[in-house]
């Protein structure tokens, strides 16, 4: 028994040193990246962790540089990611309800496509979207990035959905229907009410993917009124001449903002939704 209480403790111990370990390796490069933004000077490099002296002016110079766009920057990214997840969460629910709730000729097929076509790389077909983009003369626009990446969300997020949807009862469009509920009305008044956490999940990946996005964005922009901020912020640190690490700092807390309050938002929103599922249910 002594032995059996002595093991359960050292595995606990175990347990919150492994736990210890990993949070401040989560937690010190973002803890180094905010302090550094208060760091005067342009300097990558410093021999404490907490600056000596705190200073606003990097913050102040992200609105006021006239060769550093960031706000214009900022607004073209927060543009991009909304009509994004909102493109994106809207055709990942259709395909998903389709493939859950209706059986059709090719519906296997269809399927295993899409698992198939989901697990090769993004950027593998770069090359090919900037030729068919170029054809329809769409580089260097807002609308080629909002196109591709909606219609690249249903490969990553129709499986999660379907599965979510196929835990949701069919007797509930069984009931709805000899009410006369038409297959919109059940999808748009029973089965997304249901479906708040899946919905919350969508919403946060998609929104996040395109804020965050650098490799496509940079093969597809060409002008500087027209980058994202992960464009902007790769210009200041890739030449010799704008290698101010500290300004970088400061625009990274400021991208981190909108991701931070939309998870908190979301998250409440997931605690909603899965118990007024559950009442529902």
């Amino acid at each position: 028994m002594i032995g059996r209480k002595l093991a359960n403790r050292l595995r606990l111990t175990i347990s919150y040193i492994i736990l210890l370990i990993l949070a401040v390796c989560a937690l010190y490069p973002a803890l180094w990246v905010v302090l550094a933004s208060f760091r005067p000077g342009k300097s990558l490099y410093s021999k404490t962790l907490i600056p000596e002296s705190f200073t606003l002016d990097h913050y102040k110079e992200l609105f006021t540089s006239n060769t550093f766009m960031f706000t214009h920057w900022y607004m073209n990214t927060l543009k991009i990611a909304i009509f994004s997840m909102i493109f994106g969460v809207l055709l990942t629910l259709l395909t998903s309800y389709a493939v859950s709730r209706f059986r059709f000729r090719a519906r296997k097929t269809a399927l295993s496509i899409v698992l198939v076509l989901g697990m090769f790389p993004g950027f593998m077909s770069m090359i090919a979207i900037f030729l068919l983009l170029k054809e329809l003369n769409l580089l260097d626009t807002h609308a080629a990035l909002i196109i591709v990446y909606a219609c690249g969300a249903p490969l990553m997020g129709t499986f999660i959905a379907k599965g979510f949807f196929d835990t949701i009862p069919r007797s509930l469009d069984e009931a709805a229907r000899i009410d006369g509920a038409s297959n919109f009305m059940i999808f748009r008044r029973i089965i997304l009410p249901l479906s708040r956490p899946m919905l919350t999940y969508m919403a946060l990946t998609q929104f996040v993917g395109p804020w965050v996005d650098f490799i496509f964005a940079r093969l597809i922009l060409r002008t500087k009124e027209n980058w994202t901020l992960a464009v902007g912020l790769w210009d200041i640190v890739n030449t010799s001449q704008n290698s101010n690490f500290t300004l970088f700092a400061a625009a990274a807390v400021f991208i981190a903002i909108p991701i931070i309050i939309l998870f908190i938002f979301l998250q409440r929103l997931l605690v909603d939704g899965l118990t007024s599922g559950a009442s529902k249910g």
